[in-house]
């Protein structure tokens, strides 16, 4: 065999190894991303598990569930027993965590409880023996309330100040916390620098029922976000298929309510800012003002229109940078399905009736005729 023959094959040889190489270190490469892609999504998924399981079963029902828990029976037992009556999600994590949080001293007997539950208020109602879950005390939110205004009516009813809530509700690593908490209905929206409290709409308006002497403020807002989340829940495609995202839904939900008094009123009004914003027109809503003065007035006066802020509906061209209150169910559902009709002006007399108009000249009759 020549020289020149055997420098080729050994030159073959090479670029033959070489070539397998690269198929190894791609093969390799592959799997080493696949894996990680593996430990990743399920690491994910693991956590999204975990919190779920111990979220309350359903957080907005008010049945009550008879529970025996015999004498005797070990933490295992008492898992089994309350995922079996639907008062948790899985045992198995309501195991981990009692283990992690280091709680026992179980009492038994015969308990009522309710699916709305946290798994914080049924450990409390365990170790504590009271077997009826009746609340310790019940808090009603209404509708159209700020927070501020919700801080002031859990203020009187529990045992941490006004300033004790606000001060958590505007605290960034909390907010932060929660977004990464509830995904499904906090943003990055919410952290817009402009927003003057992020958590502004989102706790929903209701009456919610509290197992244990001194809830934190941490499990109130907890709780009504639980609450916000279910009632999302339901309007989530709806919402998906609408021409806003969440935040601007939530934001236009707040403007129906403060603008309106019951259901019908609500979707005439929707109608009439969605026939606007195609107009081009500014909202021109009157409690954005309010909002942006942070103060109550029996009557805005011209010069309050004039306030620069990205809550006057005056000042900017559509939608505020925030909801400015909660809201009655009624009106996100108004505010994702409005009436149609051709009104582009509405005004209240002092009676609590609106009256709707086409035109400008025919809004300042109605205004002449029901206002001045």
């Amino acid at each position: 065999m020549s020289k020149k023959k055997k420098n080729g094959n050994f030159k073959d040889n090479l670029i033959a190894r070489s070539e397998e190489a690269k198929t190894v270190r791609k093969i390799v490469a592959i799997i080493i991303i696949s894996l990680l892609l593996i430990l990743i999504i399920g690491s994910i998924s693991g956590y999204l598990y975990v919190k779920s399981a111990l979220e309350p079963v359903d957080p907005s029902s008010d049945e009550e569930v008879t529970v025996d828990i015999p004498i005797g029976s070990s933490t295992s037992t008492i898992a089994a027993i309350l995922e079996d009556n639907g008062i948790i999600k899985d045992e198995r994590i309501f195991r981990f965590y009692i283990k992690f949080k280091n709680e026992s001293d179980f009492q038994a007997g015969e308990y009522t409880f309710t699916p709305s539950m946290s798994i914080d208020e049924i450990i409390e109602s365990l170790k504590e023996g009271r077997v009826i879950a009746e609340p310790v005390h019940t808090v009603t939110v209404p509708e159209g309330k700020t927070i501020e205004e919700i801080a002031e009516i859990y203020a009187k009813e529990l045992s941490f100040t006004k300033e004790d809530f606000l001060n958590a509700v505007n605290d960034q690593a909390y907010i932060e916390q929660l977004i990464e908490a509830y995904p499904s209905i906090l943003t990055e929206d919410i952290l817009d620098p402009e927003i003057k409290t992020p958590l502004e709409g989102y706790l929903f308006a209701a009456t919610y029922n509290f197992y244990v002497d001194s809830p934190s403020v941490e499990a109130v807002v907890e709780e009504m976000l639980n609450k916000t989340d279910s009632v999302i829940a339901e309007y989530r495609e709806a919402i998906n298929e609408s021409d806003f995202s969440l935040h601007e839904v939530l934001t236009y939900a707040s403007l129906v309510e403060k603008e309106s008094g019951n259901e019908e009123q609500r979707k005439k009004i929707s109608g009439v800012f969605i026939n606007r914003m195609e107009e081009g027109m500014k909202l021109q809503t009157d409690p954005t003002v309010l909002y942006a003065l942070g103060e109550h007035k029996d009557k805005v006066l011209n010069k309050d229109l004039e306030i620069e802020s990205p809550y006057n509906t005056y000042y900017v061209d559509a939608l505020p940078v925030g909801p400015i209150g909660n809201f009655a169910e009624s009106s996100l559902d108004a505010a994702l399905h409005p009436e149609d009709s051709d009104f582009l002006y509405f005004l209240h007399d002092g009676e609590g009736d609106i009256y709707y108009a086409e035109t400008y000249e025919e809004h300042l009759e109605y205004k002449d005729e029901h206002i001045n």
